[in-house]
């Protein structure tokens, strides 16, 4: 098949790009700059509005990653251009999709469980339960609603709903590691607090598993079916890592991190349930977080 991708050198991107190409699918990179290269690209500027929509015609599958990364300090200029990069981007490729003189037959692009806010740490919550509250919960709400226009086309169009993204090259666990590999591992805030994460190679296997089953569409919780606490997280770690972690870092601390930054990423509960990728036969290769830490970091 011939797959085009977005923020195909991000960390989820470049993974899922080599997994695909492995495969044997010819990919596409949806990229920022006109200059020819000896892969095949397509050029959009969501800044300027622009795309080259003679570029994505005849692609079987659009997979859209790119957007603003969430670390950093979340002042209100931060904040517009996470909303906007994830918001504005997706709207402005899923129209270009939508106009395409034979469009690709599935669209996927990035979400995030940050739709649901901050949850009581034994409930249980599924696709079809309603969003919640807070930055992260409204940027979401209108990143998977700006696939409308593809949608409204007749283009299948999956949400990739990603827990925390671990890997051992970046996202949380990559700015965890140091301070851990040198017995500073801590916990985060109370601890009770519900972590729903997803193993970065369980990614490819899981868009492979949304290509072959046309009946998969909407928002996909894209999380391992084994949510931990913060506290069992770190702790999973240090024991993984044969390093103690003796050290924790009380609520009001992360809570002081601009714009809600901390309070959102770092404190907020959300108990996520795989139920669309269960109801479809899907099988992780990684459900644990031990299992999945230790091959994640075997070569680290």
């Amino acid at each position: 098949m011939r797959i085009a991708i977005s923020g195909s050198g991000g960390l989820v991107g470049s993974a899922l790009r080599d997994a695909l190409a492995a495969d044997g699918h010819a990919i596409t990179a949806i990229v920022r700059t006109r200059q020819r290269t000896r892969r095949p690209t397509a050029y959009w500027n969501p800044e300027a509005g622009e795309v080259d929509e003679g570029a994505l015609e005849e692609h079987d599958v659009v997979i859209h990653l790119a957007g603003e990364s969430l670390f950093g300090v979340w002042t209100r200029r931060r904040k517009e251009a996470i909303r906007r990069s994830r918001v504005h981007g997706t709207q402005l490729l899923a129209a270009a999709i939508a106009g395409l003189r034979r469009p690709p037959r599935l669209l996927i692009t990035a979400s995030a469980v940050g739709y649901y806010g901050d949850r009581p740490a034994d409930e249980p919550l599924d696709e079809e339960t309603p969003g919640g509250t807070g930055f992260l919960a409204g940027v979401v709400r209108g990143w998977e609603a700006a696939n409308e226009p593809a949608d409204v086309a007749g283009v299948r169009t999956v949400q990739l709903r990603f827990g925390l993204v671990l890997a051992r090259e970046g996202g949380m666990l990559g700015k965890m590691l140091p301070p851990f590999r040198l017995g500073l591992g801590a916990v985060v805030g109370p601890g009770d607090q519900v972590w729903s994460w997803i193993a970065l190679p369980e990614i490819a296997h899981i868009v492979r598993h949304v290509m072959d089953v046309p009946s998969l569409r909407g928002p996909i919780n894209t999380t391992a079916p084994n949510a931990v606490t913060s506290r069992e997280f770190s702790r999973t770690l240090g024991r993984v890592l044969r390093r103690p972690v003796a050290l924790h870092v009380p609520r009001f601390v992360v809570a002081l991190a601009p714009g809600g930054m901390g309070r959102e990423l770092a404190l907020s509960s959300a108990r996520v349930v795989p139920a669309r990728l269960h109801a479809s036969g899907y099988t992780f290769r990684h459900p644990e977080l031990e299992p999945a830490l230790r091959s994640l970091l075997a070569r680290g």
